[in-house]
C-alpha cells in the first residue's frame, strides 16, 4: 500500500494536481467512478453477469473501474492523512463486534 501511495503522489506531484483534490472534489469523482463500475451491473441479472465475466473485454472494463476507485480512495486517504490498512482493519473489527455470526451466518440483511 505504502509502494501504491508514493506512486500516486509522484504521479499527482508531476501534474501539480494536487490543487484540485480536495476532499469534496475527490469524494464526488470516487463517487461517480463507484457509479461508473455499477453501470457494468446494471438491468443485468446474474446469471448474464457471470457469462459476460468470461469475456476479457469485459472484465477489463471492470478492473480499470476497480482501479479508478481505488486510486481516488488513495488520493483521498493521503489528503485526509488516513491509514487506509488500518482504516480498513479498524472497521472490520467493529463489524465483527456488531455482527456476531452466530447471530448473523447466512444473513444477507443484518436488520
Amino acid at each position: 500500500m505504502a509502494d501504491l501511495t508514493c506512486r500516486v503522489a509522484q504521479f499527482v506531484d508531476e501534474r501539480d494536481w494536487d490543487q484540485f483534490h480536495t476532499p469534496k472534489d475527490v469524494a464526488v469523482s470516487l463517487s461517480i467512478e463507484a457509479a461508473e463500475l455499477l453501470e457494468h451491473f446494471q438491468w443485468r441479472r446474474p446469471e448474464d453477469i457471470e457469462a459476460l465475466l468470461a469475456d476479457g473485454d469485459y472484465r477489463n472494463a471492470i478492473r480499470d473501474e476497480l482501479a479508478d476507485i481505488m486510486l481516488y480512495l488513495v488520493i483521498i486517504a493521503r489528503r485526509l492523512d488516513v491509514d487506509l490498512i488500518e482504516a480498513a482493519l479498524d472497521k472490520l473489527e467493529k463489524n465483527r463486534d456488531r455482527f456476531p455470526p452466530e447471530q448473523y451466518r447466512g444473513r444477507a440483511h443484518p436488520g
